[in-house]
């Protein structure tokens, strides 16, 4: 059962996003897609994102994963200065990005053999974690045999495999089938729950952002900015009696109303991270 609470006094932040300002050159005019935002997120946490289109949340995600260099202010992990991709950190994009000649196997392997880790422990790291997110009946597969949820499930089997202590998810769910994106969420906790994780969830939807985390940041558009933090203090493994839950249907709608009836107010610039350890 996860449980959150206040940080334990001077414990570092797993990230650390301090006063980060982004902006973009349109033409002669500039574009500031993050305007000082600040956040620390706890090791072992799962936070999710949300809010309106062009609130920069992917912005966000891009700087963290070294993708985006911030104008002003810095982004950190485990105290270091983020300068580019890393190791440590794995990135999830809706659009899979799996390899089309390579089957289900060699596609979680990839990374591994990238690195240059041994065969025999390539091969065992690759089934190991084929298994957790049950394909290992399709591992020999190509992705054009696959359903769009068993390539996402390829594309978290191969950000684990690597062994990031982050994952950074851009709407990994956001081209599924409702049933499908239900069956994901859950799956995806039990695999958090399992193997420890630094999580940052970027979506659109309200009721996926609530079901996972144990913080929803929600932002607010033009310019891009933190608006509101809301803690999901309920414990897990989280399931439809969960999604059917009075708590649930609270903490939804108090998300919804901060998402879509913004009034102009700006949540503290640093927001405290919980002391998270997973079931």
């Amino acid at each position: 059962m996860t449980t959150n609470t206040a940080p334990g006094a001077g414990q570092p932040a797993k990230i650390s996003v301090q006063e980060v300002t982004k902006t973009f050159a349109l033409g002669r005019e500039t574009f500031t897609a993050l305007d000082r935002v600040s956040l620390d997120i706890a090791d072992n946490e799962f936070v999710t994102v949300v809010g309106p289109s062009g609130c920069g949340k992917s912005t966000l995600m891009n700087v963290l994963a070294g993708l985006e260099t911030p104008t002003e202010g810095r982004a950190l992990v485990d105290g270091a200065p983020v300068s580019g991709p890393g190791p440590e950190r794995g990135v999830i994009f809706q659009q899979y990005a799996l390899f089309p000649w390579l089957t289900v196997r060699k596609n979680v392997e990839f990374g591994l053999k990238t690195a240059r880790v041994p065969r025999a422990e390539r091969r065992e790291r690759a089934e190991h974690f084929i298994r957790m997110v049950g394909l290992e009946q399709f591992a020999d597969a190509l992705p054009k045999m696959l359903s769009g949820g068993m390539r996402q499930r390829c594309a978290i089997a191969r950000a684990y495999a690597v062994n990031p202590s982050i994952l950074l998810m851009d709407e990994p769910f956001g081209a599924l089938d409702a049933l499908t994106r239900v069956k994901l969420q859950e799956q995806l906790l039990d695999t958090w729950s399992k193997e420890q994780r630094t999580v940052m969830f970027i979506t659109h939807d309200v009721d996926e952002a609530v079901f996972l985390a144990n913080r929803v940041i929600v932002m607010a558009a033009r310019p891009g900015r933190i608006y509101d933090v809301i803690d999901v203090d309920l414990p897990y493994p989280r399931s439809e009696e969960f999604r059917l839950s009075p708590q649930f249907a609270a903490l939804r709608n108090r998300v919804w109303h901060s998402v879509y009836h913004q009034d102009g107010r700006t949540a503290p610039a640093t927001s405290p991270a919980p002391s998270v350890t997973p079931a």
